[in-house]
């Protein structure tokens, strides 16, 4: 079984559930690193009591979470899914490269508590999200945006 088939087979419980899922890897990446909520400038005067039951926040994480459902179904095959989100992750939301690994590892501990994604499964998540992390970084470099 591919890394990306499984994630997929534990996807069910993220997918039939966008906003809640979504809400609880934003909420929880704002709590484990404080600083990335800095770089979400509608979510930066909610206090973190108020996070979880910010219909912003679980909107915008359902977006990140359904991004990463097509990006998981490409199989690798993710270049015009990927090049549009890398661009605009540089050049207007200017986030750096690291908290796509911090964002990568909160996903991997919420699909394990809620989606019975095992170690292997959240491995697996890890690995396909380094190749498309690193292809976010060749965007990145081409465009001379050193996130």
């Amino acid at each position: 079984m591919t890394d990306y088939d499984m994630v997929l087979k534990h996807w069910g419980p993220v997918e039939a559930d966008y906003n809640t899922h979504g809400n609880m890897v934003l909420t929880r990446l704002f709590h484990e690193h404080p600083d990335t909520q800095k770089l979400f400038p509608k979510f930066v005067g909610i206090a973190k009591g108020d996070l979880a039951s910010n219909a912003a926040v679980s909107a915008h994480g359902a977006t990140v979470l359904k991004k990463l459902g097509e990006l998981l179904k490409a199989k690798g095959n993710h270049a015009a899914i990927l090049k549009p989100l890398a661009n605009t992750h540089a050049t207007k939301h200017k986030i750096p490269i690291n908290n796509f690994r911090l964002i990568t590892e909160v996903i991997a501990k919420i699909m394990g508590e809620k989606a019975g994604l095992d170690a292997a499964g959240q491995q697996a998540l890890r690995n396909v999200m380094a190749v498309v992390i690193a292809d976010i970084d060749t965007t990145y470099k081409e465009l001379g945006f050193s996130g």
